[in-house]
């Protein structure tokens, strides 16, 4: 059975926070493309995902998404829980399947309240993760595909524990928002170039640093964020 601590933001919870919650944590599996919730439904629960990735989506009116963020083991979903709201317009659907420890909002929200350093913790991670969403939003509107795309994968990698990844081209495209053929003629020039190498919907990480030389700033400055808000938490 996955170690709750597995997940980040639970790792670096104070012993006495994390000794409350323990009891109320379930672990669920998910299976790809699975919702964890909808555009405007009532959200029951916030996840702690330990080995799977949840991408929150934006979905417009004619059913055309695109990505706004990505959570994985370093974070939470379901963040605006704790804002005061209980929905939002986005919509949050696994990426990579793994597995996530639920814990019901009410539960949160009370810990939320009433610790100081719990609190604390999870505001700084929601600046965190608003500051992906808005260099996500700068990085579509001004760099190319190929940047995009290395960024996109970067921060997959970042919040998986391993260098493969199972995702289609067609899926890349819709959380990018762009066509599959952008996505198809990049991933060819990265694996062609040595990044990675695409076969069947898998893609492995193959050379990081040459990544991280192709991959536009917005990258760069997710990461330097994460790490300056979190720094408890992204070190251990």
């Amino acid at each position: 059975m996955s170690d709750p601590k597995n997940n980040l933001l639970l790792n670096a919870l104070p012993a006495e926070v994390y000794a409350r919650l323990l009891p109320h944590l379930e672990l669920v599996s998910f299976p790809l493309g699975d919702s964890l919730y909808e555009s405007g439904g009532t959200m029951a629960h916030m996840y702690f995902p330990v080995d799977c990735i949840v991408s929150l989506l934006y979905v417009m009116e004619n059913g055309a998404c695109a990505e706004i963020a990505i959570v994985g083991f370093e974070g939470l979903v379901g963040i605006s829980l704790l804002m005061g709201g209980g929905s939002t317009p986005n919509r949050a659907v696994i990426q990579s399947a793994g597995s996530a420890y639920r814990l019901r909002a009410g539960i949160m929200k009370s810990e939320f309240e009433g610790n100081f350093p719990f609190r604390h913790l999870l505001l700084r991670y929601t600046q965190a993760l608003l500051t992906q969403t808005a260099q996500t939003a700068v990085c579509n509107r001004h760099h190319t595909i190929e940047q995009q795309l290395c960024r996109w994968l970067l921060l997959s990698f970042d919040r998986l524990r391993s260098d493969k990844l199972e995702m289609t081209q067609e899926l890349i495209a819709n959380m990018l928002g762009v066509r599959r053929e952008s996505v198809t003629e990049a991933a060819g020039k990265l694996q062609k170039n040595g990044l990675i190498h695409y076969a069947r919907g898998n893609i492995t990480l193959i050379d990081r640093s040459a990544m991280e030389s192709n991959v536009c700033e917005c990258y760069g400055v997710v990461k330097l964020e994460y790490d300056r808000l979190l720094p408890d938490v992204v070190s251990t």
